[in-house]
């Protein structure tokens, strides 16, 4: 029996794996290896492989005592993996798996352990490389004050990091696997959905979009998001990764700078309603209109903000007008007229070094734009005009039309609705013009401005 081991395991020398059978009774040694073990080992003689221990090649004591306690136990181990010690100093990372085998007789009873040993520092280096990569691409990512999370094709989370965790308040293992509709509410969670589809699909990333959420307590925040692909080697997308950093402190600061702005600007309504209420009610109701169009466009409420705001401050500038030249009623001399028109520049001065998050001076100061070129001051033409002063255009000559001035009667709603659609695509956006007969025949053909 001793014999046809030794013989089959000198036979395996080109294995690349060494070969034993070690003797635990009545002498502890090994009896029989391949060659690879005797290099494993370091040995440099026969006679120094003999003096080995198994025991001695362990070179932490609590692998040692795991090893012998599991074969103790199961008379047998599986790929137990230790950082063996050989005969030269060096160590190596080695794989053992081996079993318990009983022989002899009764009176000479014998214990072997036979099995193999795998030199895995190879695979352990490039472990501990991968396993350093992990920790560092984790640190990294822990340490990025923005949510970051990975999604698989079908939307469900596969990893996030800490700022995410700690933003849901929630465990990390309560967080993997799940999906967006499991965290945010239905109308939030669909667009979020949407989104990642959308990423999947077409390969291309969503960047930095700027999204204002409803909290459950009712307060909001804002965040800005971007969504990019994930490949795997062979260039097929598995899935999604997400940047989103909350914006809410500073979209509040804004929003404050914003309303005290807005505020100190109204101030100069008043001034102008003091002097002149009949230019400052033509201003309000241009905002209603205006704000009006804007929602049957579907805006965001940051650019009907804008466009609103244009409205109440379009003809700020006729403050510096003398009222005799406002409300003369005659007919104006080119040097009045050519005054008059001298507001939209005055108004366009006086707001165009103010930063807003929107064009407000630009919208101001081309609402006297036709699409022919036939407005003023600057005779801009079709796309040269922008769509916020397109609208502004409309809702004055509706407006101004419509009402009573101390210089004329109101000429009626009627005439004002037959001079946009005589102008309609020569002076006036068609689209705009059609919006407002939608509006105004859905208020019964009355000026839904004095509602």
């Amino acid at each position: 029996m001793k014999d046809t081991f030794h013989l089959n395991i000198s036979t395996c020398d080109n294995l690349g794996i060494g070969l034993f059978k070690y003797a635990l009774s009545p002498e502890e040694k090994f009896i029989a290896s391949n060659s690879t073990l005797v290099k494993m080992l370091g040995c440099s003689s026969k006679k120094e492989f003999d003096e080995i221990k198994m025991g001695d090649l362990f070179s932490d004591s609590k692998d040692r005592d795991k090893f012998f306690n599991t074969l103790d136990k199961d008379n047998r181990v599986e790929f137990f993996e230790f950082i063996l010690k050989d005969r030269k100093g060096k160590n190596i990372w080695v794989a053992v798996t081996a079993s318990r085998v009983s022989c002899g007789s009764k009176k000479k009873p014998a214990e072997y352990l036979e099995g193999i040993m795998e030199d895995i520092s190879s695979h352990k280096h490039t472990e501990e490389k991968l396993s350093l990569e992990r920790d560092f691409l984790q640190g990294l990512l822990d340490n990025i004050p923005d949510a970051i999370y990975f999604k698989d094709k079908q939307n469900r989370i596969i990893k996030v990091n800490k700022y995410y965790v700690q933003g849901s308040k929630r465990r990390y293992e309560d967080i993997i696997g799940k999906t967006d509709f499991d965290f945010f509410p239905p109308e939030q969670a669909k667009r979020m959905f949407e989104d990642d589809n959308l990423v999947l699909n077409s390969g291309n990333p969503i960047v930095g979009k700027i999204e204002r959420n409803v909290l459950p307590d009712g307060s909001w925040s804002q965040v800005i998001t971007t969504k990019i692909p994930m490949y795997d080697k062979s260039g097929k997308i598995i899935g999604t990764m997400g940047i989103t950093r909350d914006m809410t402190a500073y979209a509040q600061l804004e929003k404050e700078r914003l309303n005290m702005l807005i505020n100190a600007l109204m101030v100069l309504g008043k001034a102008l309603e003091m002097r002149d209420p009949y230019t400052s009610n033509h201003n309000q109701n241009v905002a209603i209109i205006s704000e009006k169009i804007a929602r049957a466009l579907g805006w965001d409420e940051n650019r009907i903000l804008g466009i609103r705001l244009a409205g109440q401050l379009h003809d700020l500038g006729k403050i510096s007008i003398p009222l005799d030249i406002l409300n003369k009623p005659g007919k104006l001399s080119s040097i009045e007229y050519s005054l008059i028109q001298e507001h939209v520049k005055k108004c366009y001065d006086l707001f165009k070094d103010i930063e807003f998050p929107f064009s407000l001076a630009e919208m101001i100061y081309q609402h006297h734009e036709r699409l022919d070129g036939s407005g003023y001051p600057r005779e801009l033409k079709e796309d040269k005009i922008i769509l916020e002063a397109r609208i502004l255009a409309i809702s004055d000559v509706l407006e101004s039309m419509s009402s009573y001035r101390p210089y004329r009667e109101a000429l009626g709603i009627e005439k004002a609705m037959a001079e946009l659609r005589s102008g309609s695509g020569l002076k006036y956006d068609p689209q705009i013009v059609d919006i407002v007969f939608d509006i105004v025949n859905d208020n019964a053909g009355k000026p839904f401005w004095l509602n």
